[in-house]
């Protein structure tokens, strides 16, 4: 789970402010590192930092903007799910062959030791264990062969190399992925895996006599004077270097995008695959409720309180505190310059980075019955020293609610869940993971209800990706 973005404007635009300006709203997908490279008469530019992008854009400007030449380039937020997290694994990563090709990746590739074993038989070496590189260099290859094989004039038909290469790329890459390659002489090549597993949009704006283009891993990173959609699963676009379209569906599956990024990862006023990720959440929050009323009515009784996890929850609770007729009070204080501690690289980090996040009013809770309201429960980490930390405030019984339902199974798909033994829920039932928390009732939604709430959203969409929740 990565957020990427490639844009093309006229010719006397400065690309990486946009990019960058870009990756800001994409923040939320990755902070491990950040990188940008740009095009710029035959030649590549880039720039790349560890941490979040203020790093980059402090590098940028000290060096009067200078180094990032161009009007069309790529950029990348990471979040590390394969490979380790260093300056060599941050992307866009790059190779020089066959023309000079540049790459970013969101997603997960399954069948690793398999794409591995067969670049090297062809000879080809892997200088890392990122299946992003792998992936890169199944790219590389196939247009190296195709292009060989090419007449002088079937090489004009840039269109038609570029929906080859990519067929044959889907035919060998398992997984997820959603990709935008930035190639020499080109253009922009972005494709997103059969099943549309991470998302991929695409904005475009006409000016003057060419269109502006910019694709990304959510809407919020498109200027809203832009015309957006989504790229559709098994469907590669290609935009030229003047400024021309094509696309095709290179292999047509059912549409099954990830469920996790409705309920935690995208951004609330994102819209992915035609559903505006707040609306689902709220939907989510709904069903809660609903489910609160039904099989916890003796909780209500002397609910004192609805308290939010800041600050993607806050919407969420607030709903549920009018459903349930409940005061709803702000009892949790975020720090803004703490990282998400989900998806930080270590359990230790994790756990420090959780007591530095959050803070309480202790009114709020002091001498209460509180109903604490989170986007999910995944290893348990952040709702155990929450729940702590509000009877240190001095509540009297503690509450949890989740609007997703018990993530029990680990993730391939680039959500960093790499065994199920870390995850609060596995293999344990709600009295047991209540007593694991150190709270009175820990009450889940219902799978098929967090399904229901996106689907009211989009009702096209009829499988999600749900590995995680289920055995």
């Amino acid at each position: 789970m990565c957020g990427i973005i490639g844009i093309i404007k006229q010719n006397d635009a400065n690309i990486a402010n946009d990019i960058i300006n870009g990756l800001n709203n994409l923040q939320h997908r990755g902070q491990d590192s950040t990188g940008i490279y740009t095009l710029y008469q035959d030649k590549f530019y880039s720039m790349k930092t560890m941490g979040l992008i203020g790093e980059l854009m402090k590098q940028y400007n000290s060096e009067q903007n200078t180094t990032l030449k161009g009007n069309i380039g790529l950029g990348h937020v990471r979040y590390s799910t394969a490979g380790t997290i260093d300056l060599e694994q941050t992307q866009p990563l790059y190779i020089n062959k066959p023309f000079g090709i540049s790459m970013v990746h969101n997603g997960n590739l399954t069948n690793v030791l398999e794409l591995t074993k067969k670049l090297k038989e062809k000879f080809i070496h892997i200088n890392s264990n990122s299946d992003s590189e792998l992936l890169m260099n199944i790219f590389a290859y196939e247009l190296q062969c195709i292009i060989s094989n090419k007449t002088t004039e079937n090489l004009s038909k840039k269109s038609e190399i570029i929906f080859e290469v990519v067929e044959k790329t889907m035919a060998q890459c398992r997984g997820s992925y959603s990709v935008i390659f930035l190639i020499n002489g080109f253009g922009l090549v972005a494709f997103r895996d059969p099943n549309g597993i991470r998302p991929l949009l695409i904005g475009s704006q006409k000016q003057n006599q060419k269109t502006n283009f910019i694709i990304a891993s959510e809407s919020i990173a498109i200027d809203k004077k832009y015309i957006i959609e989504d790229i559709e699963n098994g469907s590669c676009v290609f935009i030229d270097t003047n400024h021309n379209k094509y696309e095709k569906l290179i292999c047509e599956k059912d549409l099954t995008p990830c469920l996790f990024e409705y309920i935690y990862f995208a951004r609330p006023d994102s819209i992915i695959n035609n559903i505006l990720v707040y609306e689902a959440r709220k939907n989510m929050a709904v069903f809660l409720a609903n489910k609160i009323l039904q099989d916890y009515s003796y909780i209500l009784e002397n609910l004192d309180v609805i308290v939010s996890v800041p600050e993607t929850s806050r919407y969420y609770a607030l709903k549920i505190a009018q459903i349930l007729n409940i005061p709803y009070e702000e009892g949790f204080i975020k720090n803004n310059y703490i990282l998400r501690t989900f998806i930080m690289p270590n359990q230790e980090s994790r756990k420090n980075n959780i007591n530095l996040k959050l803070n309480t009013i202790k009114e709020v809770f002091n001498n209460k019955n509180v109903l604490i309201i989170d986007d999910s429960i995944v290893r348990g980490n952040t709702s155990m020293q929450l729940i702590q930390m509000a009877k240190d405030a001095g509540a009297k019984n503690v509450y949890f609610g989740s609007l997703s339902s018990p993530v029990i199974n680990k993730n391939i798909y680039g959500i960093a869940i790499p065994s199920r033994e870390e995850l609060v829920a596995y293999n344990k039932n709600n009295t047991e993971i209540a007593k694991i928390l150190g709270v009175d009732e820990v009450i889940y939604n219902d799978l098929e209800d967090v399904i229901e709430s996106c689907r009211i959203c989009n009702p096209e969409i009829k499988n999600f990706e749900i590995s995680s929740f289920v055995k």
